[in-house]
């Protein structure tokens, strides 16, 4: 296995923004590789800033395609996948702290560099059957601010991008944060815009069908009475 991760991810670095896909998949699904992704983006950003939206691009489409692939096993697995690959106790924790936030427990994860874990997140969403279109939202809103983040950083930072990284911990989550709070918020009012026009537009039939019933009654005229035998 070893052999094989290491043959991976020297293939991947070759392969430049392609290999960011490859290996942002790879570690959002089934294997692992910590911040290998990240140094990875750093670095390819700090040599070539022209192609920084490209290099910010290719991981979050990997780790996106790699996280759903995760979700979709773990709703289909139920709570059993969850405990069989996890402790019990770290299961437990994640499921309070996704009780207690819902969708906010899958876009904090998503924005924060290891060692925040995110994977249990993940397969806890898929177990508590979130709807794959919120899903998708959280974690394309929350890897999307990770990585074009960082490659801000290193267009600024160069390689000195990490080190600001480690070093501004309580700055990245001020950051994080807000950007949860915009980018969740601007979800929710979409959501309810969208709910409140299909009401309408549910309203705006029942009205139509209602009005022309009084039209088709006076239209229809009664069979004249029978004479009796």
């Amino acid at each position: 296995m070893k052999r094989l991760l290491a043959w991976v991810l020297a293939a991947a670095l070759s392969l430049g923004g392609r290999g960011l896909f490859l290996i942002a998949l790879l570690d959002s699904s089934f294997l692992s590789f910590p911040e290998v992704v990240d140094l990875l983006l750093i670095g390819l950003v700090t040599q070539h800033k022209e192609r920084m939206l490209y290099y910010a691009l290719m991981p979050t489409i990997g780790s996106i395609i790699g996280c759903f692939a995760l979700y979709m096993v773990a709703r289909k697995g139920g709570d059993a996948f969850l405990r069989k690959r996890f402790k019990a106790r770290h299961v437990d924790r994640v499921l309070r702290v996704f009780g207690r936030y819902g969708l906010l427990a899958v876009a904090l994860p998503a924005i924060m560099p290891p060692p925040v874990p995110f994977k249990p997140f993940v397969i806890v969403a898929g177990v508590a059957r979130v709807p794959p279109l919120q899903f998708l939202f959280a974690v394309t809103f929350g890897r999307g601010v990770r990585y074009f983040g960082e490659a801000l950083l290193a267009v600024r930072y160069g390689d000195r991008a990490v080190a600001f990284l480690r070093d501004h911990t309580g700055t990245v989550l001020l950051v994080a944060a807000i950007a949860i709070v915009v980018g969740v918020g601007s979800w929710f009012l979409w959501d309810r815009h969208t709910a409140r026009r299909v009401g309408r537009e549910q309203q705006g039939r029942t009205t139509s069908v209602n009005d022309s019933r009084p039209m088709a009654d006076a239209g229809r005229v009664d069979d004249p009475p029978r004479r009796p035998l």
